[in-house]
């Protein structure tokens, strides 16, 4: 069997999903191509792909409609792509759950630049926390997080920080892999955004459990979780 993740490319336009699947496969990745929106949900039941590059605007179903079906049944890394800006916040929403968003017109090195970020950070938010940190608990579909009995009243950001962190405990991080694994929409931010997201990700930890401090700072390099 393969290594190589596979890429499902869900495009109307020949040209584009060419594109995408010739700079895909010079990455290393397998690609499928469906053109038609009413063939994926059978397709991705039976081949499992490791994430989906899904159009809005298609010939059958529409993505928003795929992205529902998709989510009933899976948690597959989904990438959104569209001309309709507008769409956005429904997309990235908790109701259909895409995981990021490529608006057209686009450039190929960006589809797979946001197809490996996706990948990577999907890889680390799959490991289970509670298993390798003692009392955490973490819950991605409902975006919940608690130590022992005491539920953290957490931002996105934050609880992906802390999910990330979670993932890998003693591991440390530096400020560019959280920036690149916590900002779904791929913003481009400062250090001292970061800092200012682990004093915040502390103090509600601090107030939650009244002692200790869970995340510790490596001077000069960046955050890891004790």
């Amino acid at each position: 069997m393969s290594d190589q993740a596979l890429i499902l490319i869900v495009e109307d336009e020949p040209k584009i999903a060419q594109i995408m699947r010739d700079y895909l496969q010079q990455s290393g990745y397998a690609t499928h191509w469906i053109d038609n929106g009413d063939n994926v949900d059978e397709w991705v039941q039976r081949r499992d792909p490791d994430l989906v590059l899904l159009d809005l605007m298609l010939p059958g179903k529409d993505g928003l409609t795929i992205c529902r079906e998709l989510r009933a049944h899976s948690e597959i890394p989904i990438i959104m792509v569209t001309a309709r800006v507008d769409e956005i916040d429904r997309l990235l929403g908790l109701e259909l759950g895409a995981d990021d968003y490529i608006c057209k017109p686009f450039s190929p090195r960006e589809v797979v630049a946001r197809v490996k970020a996706t990948l990577r950070r999907v890889d680390m938010m799959r490991a289970d926390p509670a298993s390798t940190y003692p009392g955490l608990s973490i819950d991605q579909d409902t975006f919940c997080a608690s130590i022992g009995e005491n539920e953290l009243d957490l931002t996105a950001v934050e609880f992906r920080l802390l999910a990330l962190l979670a993932s890998q405990p003693g591991r440390v991080y530096s400020r560019d892999q959280l920036m690149d694994n916590i900002y779904v929409d791929g913003r481009i931010v400062s250090d001292r955004t970061v800092d200012s997201h682990v004093k915040n990700l502390r103090q509600k930890i601090q107030t939650a459990i009244g002692s200790g401090d869970m995340i510790r700072s490596i001077y000069g390099v960046g955050y890891k979780l004790d």
